[in-house]
């Protein structure tokens, strides 16, 4: 998908979801109140064509931006990967982990079901198996999860949203290698699995954006 192409599918799935008046938590959660950290849907939103994958959850009001109301996780699967390709660092469980995701970024929406900001994490955040930066970015159009069997304006969203910002993503990946090799000159490997879990982020302003890709 080029990036003029997901403009066009991201104002439309906007539209179409204004027009239902569901934004997209509502899309996402079950009715009431949602579990803090809890992952919606509870085994994750898969793709069977590509493996990708996404989460939402919640985290609570005194461990959140006051503006957010939740958060996505996307995720590459290592499929997905460049074969021959080596993490940086894997789960403690190895190939026995229960999922061989790679993180792609956090998608911040507002209260209004906005998206927010885009923000990059640290490895125990997720328990992935980290890629380099470079790999990753080199995958990103690999990122689709159109086929769900979650909401499809959702889906469609969020594969968008990866395909009209790859450049903003490619900054904070990169950002995010620097951030974790100037933490292991101070704690060696340790700095991967405890604290500092979000290492760079960027706000979106949608309007922004779309307008500089038509134009």
């Amino acid at each position: 998908m080029t990036e003029t192409e997901a403009a066009e599918v991201v104002i439309d799935v906007i539209s179409r979801m204004a027009a239902q008046d569901r934004p997209l938590m509502m899309r996402v959660l079950p009715e009431g109140q949602p579990k803090f950290w809890q992952h919606y849907p509870d085994q994750d939103a898969r793709d069977p064509r590509t493996r990708s994958r996404w989460y939402y959850h919640v985290h609570a009001a005194n461990d959140r931006d006051g503006a957010e109301h939740g958060h996505f996780h996307l995720f590459l699967h290592r499929t997905q990967m460049a074969d021959g390709g080596e993490p940086l660092a894997t789960p403690a469980k190895g190939e026995d982990a229960p999922a061989h995701v790679v993180h792609i970024a956090g998608l911040s929406i507002d209260q209004q079901g906005v998206p927010l900001s885009w923000f990059v994490t640290n490895r125990w955040v997720t328990d992935e198996f980290l890629y380099p930066a470079n790999e990753i970015i080199a995958r990103l159009d690999q990122y689709d999860v159109d086929c769900t069997p979650e909401d499809g304006l959702t889906n469609r969203l969020l594969t968008a949203m990866v395909a009209l910002y790859r450049e903003e993503l490619a900054d904070l990946l990169r950002k995010r290698d620097a951030e974790i090799a100037r933490l292991a000159e101070i704690d060696g490997r340790q700095a991967l699995e405890a604290g500092h879990a979000v290492l760079a982020s960027c706000p979106i302003d949608l309007d922004e954006k779309i307008s500089a890709v038509l134009a």
